[in-house]
């Protein structure tokens, strides 16, 4: 008999927003992110003016309301009713859909990755079979954060999993592969960051004149791609 996950957590979240909050014994796991989703787009389907795009995070979902239509009881209550059936095995529309699969060619270490030699090390690896480590998984996205297009991908091979360096620096270059904890990242721009580089990708993954502007979307499948440098 398949156990039934765990029943999310509904709770106001200022005076026009509602927090669906998610357990998990791993928020990497791919069935984690997974729900997580699900649950995102049941809230996505109320189709009603007055709720906003609901944002998926590690745990959780957060949708806005308008305070002015509906008081804090009647929006919980409403998502909760939009919730009632996601986690039935077997209800119509609520399965996943499997996300097309976005490749990254990625030149990794030298200057391009001044932090592969660090977490190889670490790690007891050559850079090349750090590289292989990094480049054998399909990432799931699983929210975006921190920056416009910034996608936070689960989850790194635990041998290479590396803490944030711990003095971040003042710019990171726009395709800066990235690892943090069990966390890989692509920086799609040109700012300050803390996590350990370990490659770069010639890739856009946010233009802002592109539709839409994010190449890497919550639940898109991503691989990086070993190219020379």
């Amino acid at each position: 008999m398949t156990e039934s996950p765990p029943t999310p957590r509904i709770v106001p979240f200022g005076d026009a927003a509602i927090l669906v909050t998610v357990d998990a014994v791993d928020e990497h796991a791919a069935a984690h992110i997974r729900r997580v989703h699900r649950l995102a787009a049941a809230l996505r389907e109320l189709d009603d003016p007055r709720f906003d795009n609901p944002v998926p995070g590690a745990t959780s979902v957060l949708v806005g309301y308008d305070p002015r239509a509906l008081d804090p009881a009647a929006a919980a209550a409403r998502v909760r009713a939009a919730l009632n059936l996601v986690d039935v095995p077997g209800e119509p529309g609520m399965e996943q859909r499997i996300a097309p699969l976005v490749e990254l060619p990625t030149r990794y270490g030298g200057s391009d990755g001044p932090d592969l030699a660090e977490v190889a090390s670490a790690a007891g690896l050559s850079e090349r079979a750090a590289i292989e480590l990094h480049a054998s998984v399909e990432y799931l996205v699983a929210f975006l954060g921190f920056a416009p297009g910034f996608a936070y991908l689960s989850a790194v091979p635990p041998a290479i999993a590396a803490p944030r360096r711990a003095t971040p620096r003042e710019r990171v270059p726009a395709g800066s592969v990235g690892i943090a904890d069990r966390r890989t990242a692509v920086y799609p721009g040109g700012t300050p960051g803390g996590w350990q580089l370990i490659g770069r990708t010639d890739v856009t993954v946010w233009d802002a004149r592109r539709d839409p502007p994010a190449l890497l979307s919550p639940g898109a499948r991503v691989r990086f791609v070993p190219v020379e440098r």
